[in-house]
């Protein structure tokens, strides 16, 4: 089943989520019509190489053409004119930049990958428990319906501010009538009618002023008390969740419902204040003693002033925090004269002010960093998918200035991976007479001079988001805060389900919190420090826990990713727990799991059984990227064979923990099937047959301790073929290890 297949089939909380990462950058039509063709190129590589990147753009148009043909067969009219709108735009937007749809669709798939994980593994964590709390959703229904009922409130009082203008031209015209009137027709009876008539009728216009202003005040006061309390939650949260999201956590929502409550509030905070503005036209025109508009209105307008300066302010906000194109995975961590995106939203959406915002990037205040690029642009209405006020720079990087005696300051591989910078963006907003100047800035990034530094940085990157809600503590490592493992082990989870499509299960975390105390604990509320992550080798190693688990990432991402993705992986488990899991299973059940010893190794261990029926263990040594790189492991599972000391060759491995047959486990990732052969003419260049590989292991009968894997052999499929029709296998088998062994 395709990957799309699957997203399709997930329940409506998931669906949602994928729903806000599909936009015209990349739109769901293509991805859904395009699915398998999408899914088996390699998007991933091609965001990191243009000439790659050029083609499979071009292959991406030509598919989309095919669709149009076959579509206006069927002449289905809408989904025409959708498919020749999306040809143009993929072409305008991505013809002079093919790598970035390469990076847009890499990362559309792995989201995907992302929230099939989690929606497979439904226990959740106490970060994202809390970032999930009921009372969060009630408060944003509360802020959606009083932001509503404040809108409707604003457009009733401009009712009632027309009502008092006509009623005041009808004074004014009644007056100035009598005023026109000769002064013996004044003393009639008729005209002291008339006055007392207008007496009252500025009674009433006096008290219409006290009622207008009342109602002004009081939806003034209903926007101060919301974006005080709650609309500021709301954002805070927002913000949070961001900081989660980055650190691989759940995919973050809610910015547009937050743009449709400060859209909201900016429109009736303007509206608020023309009728202020009215008010002072009617005042100029009549006043009288005890007038309230010139008492309240002054007091009113600054208010209404104030609140428009905060709302502006609070409305800047950094929508995707900095990251390389290259890292799409690593977000804040960037390298020095290497391109990075970041992009920028302005919450109020005003048609007035599309493309008259324009914004400075700068970095820090030290002058240590300075950037390089285009660092002002123009906010506009045209490159988001919903019509939001935004801009992205995309063509930014940081370079480090030189030190005052000419040479370079900490250029270099020793460059500190805890120190943090901030991306910082400034603006200014002139709408309706009010001028506001507009800061915002990134979460803290890190600065690496070397893709070697890039781990060390993300777990500073990771560290900072899990431990702190404050976006700008620039000294955090100056003393580190410890955090609770519970939350860093959930962090962990996400590092596998962000990265390499499946996140950890309890019992893998239950291993990974005995790496990290050393003894099996109830880790519910235990404190771990910054040092013991990152810093201390772990016990009896030269090399750090988060070392050891960035190798397995890496080994997992470039090797063994379908297995992994497949859940046949157990991983992380012990070498104890290892064997209490195999000891009563069948002989020939094997688990798979990571090397505690070996960076970026992993090893198979397999039950036996003697003649006296004891049960022996035997394990392999662990493969690493460079052997893996020789044969894919899924081959090296199907092929492997040891040797005992009747040199009688045979693959131990017959089920995988608990009870899966090997080839129902691992059969749809071989590379070729185990008889196929080919001919002395399919292959080998320059007149050189091709080879294939086998690995192979000795054990001896004298002794339960694994030997480790001999280098693979070579042998042709042609010679290999002959023997098979002339010898039988284990005649074969016999000499091909004899040859190995005594070669």
């Amino acid at each position: 089943m395709s990957q799309w297949s699957q997203v399709q089939q997930l329940e409506i909380k998931f669906l949602e989520q994928v729903d806000q990462f599909y936009d015209d950058n990349f739109p769901m039509e293509i991805r859904h019509l395009l699915a398998q063709w999408i899914e088996s190129q390699d998007w991933e590589a091609a965001s990191n190489n243009e000439a790659m990147a050029t083609i499979l753009l071009q292959n991406l148009l030509i598919q989309v053409d095919e669709q149009l043909d076959r579509v206006s067969q069927e002449k289905n009219l809408l989904l025409i004119h959708n498919l020749k709108r999306i040809r143009k735009l993929l072409q305008g937007k991505y013809h002079g930049n093919p790598m970035h749809i390469a990076v847009i669709i890499s990362n559309c798939l792995r989201e995907e990958r992302r929230i099939l994980a989690a929606a497979s593994m439904p226990v959740q964590g106490p970060l994202e428990k809390s970032l999930q709390n009921s009372v969060v959703s009630e408060r944003q229904r509360n802020v959606e319906h009083k932001v509503s009922a404040i809108k409707n409130s604003a457009q009733m009082t401009d009712q009632d501010v027309k009502y008092l203008e006509d009623l005041q031209e009808e004074f004014d015209f009644r007056y100035k009538t009598i005023q026109s009137l000769e002064q013996s027709d004044k003393n009639s009876a008729l005209i002291k009618q008339e006055m007392l008539a207008l007496q009252a009728m500025l009674n009433t216009l006096d008290y219409k002023r006290k009622e207008v202003l009342s109602k002004i005040g009081r939806v003034i006061h209903e926007i101060d008390m919301l974006m005080s309390n709650m609309l500021t939650e709301e954002l805070l949260d927002w913000k949070r969740r961001q900081q989660i999201a980055c650190i691989g956590g759940p995919l973050h929502g809610g910015l547009d419902q937050l743009q449709n409550c400060f859209t909201l509030l900016a429109e009736s905070l303007f509206q608020v204040r023309r009728q202020l503005e009215k008010l002072d036209e009617l005042l100029t025109r009549l006043t009288y003693d005890g007038d309230p508009i010139p008492v309240q209105r002054p007091q009113l307008l600054e208010k209404v002033n104030f609140l428009l300066y905060n709302l502006f302010r609070n409305s800047f906000v950094v929508e995707r925090q900095p990251c390389m194109p290259t890292h799409p995975q690593r977000p804040m961590v960037l390298k020095t004269l290497i391109q990075f995106t970041v992009k920028l939203r302005l919450l109020i959406k005003l048609p007035e002010l599309n493309y008259q915002i324009r914004v400075k990037a700068t970095i820090d205040n030290n002058r240590r960093f300075v950037l390089c690029g285009t660092h002002v642009k123009a906010m506009n209405m045209d490159e988001s998918a919903n019509g939001s006020l935004s801009v992205e720079f995309r063509h930014l990087q940081p370079k480090e200035m030189k030190s005052s005696a000419g040479s370079k300051g900490n250029e270099g591989p020793h460059m500190v991976t805890e120190e943090l910078h901030s991306i910082s963006f400034e603006t200014q907003v002139c709408l309706y007479g009010l001028t506001i100047n507009l800061e915002t800035s990134s979460l803290p990034v890190v600065m690496i001079s070397n893709v070697s530094q890039l781990p060390n940085a993300w777990a500073s990157i990771i560290w900072y988001n899990l431990s702190t809600n404050d976006p700008q503590n620039l000294s955090f490592f100056n003393n580190p805060p410890a955090a609770t493992l519970s939350q860093l082990l959930e962090v962990l989870s996400w590092q596998f389900s962000s990265y390499v499509g499946r996140g950890l299960n309890s019992e893998q975390l239950n291993m990974l919190a005995e790496k990290l105390m050393g003894q099996q604990v109830s880790y519910n509320d235990y404190q771990l420090s910054w040092a013991k992550f990152c810093k201390e080798h772990l016990p009896g190693k030269s090399f750090t826990f988060w070392v050891w688990l960035e190798a397995i990432l890496d080994l997992i991402k470039k090797h063994i990713l379908p297995l992994w993705i497949d859940g046949y992986i157990m991983g992380f488990v012990s070498k104890e727990k290892e064997r209490i899991l195999l000891k009563d299973k069948i002989p020939g059940t094997f688990l798979l799991r990571f090397s505690e010893s070996n960076l970026g190794g992993i090893t198979f261990t397999w039950v036996d059984q003697l003649e006296n029926g004891d049960v022996t263990f035997h394990s392999v040594e662990p493969y690493n990227k460079g052997r893996l790189s020789a044969l894919p492991f899924a081959d090296i599972l199907r092929d492997y064979k040891v040797i005992m000391a009747d040199n009688v060759p045979e693959n131990p491995l017959k089920y995988l923990y608990p009870d899966i047959p090997k080839d129902k486990a691992f059969g749809k990732h071989y590379s070729c099937q185990p008889n196929e052969v080919s001919k002395p003419s399919d292959g080998g260049g320059k007149g050189y047959v091709p080879s294939v590989f086998i690995p192979v292991s000795k054990i001896l009968n004298d002794s339960t301790d694994p030997h480790s894997p001999s280098d693979l052999l070579p042998m042709s499929p042609s010679v290999y073929a002959v023997l098979r029709e002339h010898l039988s296998p284990t005649v074969i088998e016999t000499a091909v290890c004899c040859k190995l062994f005594h070669s």
